[in-house]
């Protein structure tokens, strides 16, 4: 029987620079359920304060504000692509069309695409951009 290759690592989390640290914070608590803060930072000098923040599972995103930090215009995906770096941050929900309707409704999310199919089988994914304009990839496998 052949062996199958111990993995040699594992996704751990995502990093996002925001301006506004505290209110981010309350944002993804509230829409992503990550209410856990597993480390905090806080350097004066270099003008950074950062928190991991965890649902209490496998989901960590980690939100890192900088003094002088300046925005990036991610106005959708396609245009996220024209630039060689991390474009957008995809989450598997379990009820898309729910999730979608509260952060957009509620959460002060802008919606860039609503909800459609994907590629794949059973796959329906929608956009959306956090208050600062971050941009989220939701995603739906049904049957899977």
């Amino acid at each position: 029987m052949l062996a199958l290759p111990t993995p040699t690592a594992r996704f751990h989390h995502v990093s996002l620079s925001v301006a506004d640290l505290d209110a981010l914070e309350r944002w993804y608590g509230a829409a992503l359920g990550l209410d856990q803060v597993e480390e905090r930072v806080d350097l004066p000098e270099a003008g950074v304060r950062t928190a991991v923040l965890s649902d209490g599972h496998s989901l960590r995103i980690e939100l890192i504000e900088r003094e002088g930090s300046r925005q990036v215009s991610r106005p959708d995906p396609l245009s996220a692509a024209g630039e060689r770096t991390y474009g957008h941050l995809a989450l598997q929900v379990v009820d898309l069309d729910a999730v979608f309707a509260r952060l957009t409704g509620t959460l002060e999310a802008g919606a860039v695409s609503e909800p459609g199919q994907g590629a794949s089988a059973g796959m329906r994914f929608a956009y959306v951009h956090d208050p600062e304009g971050n941009l989220l990839e939701l995603i739906e496998i049904r049957g899977g």
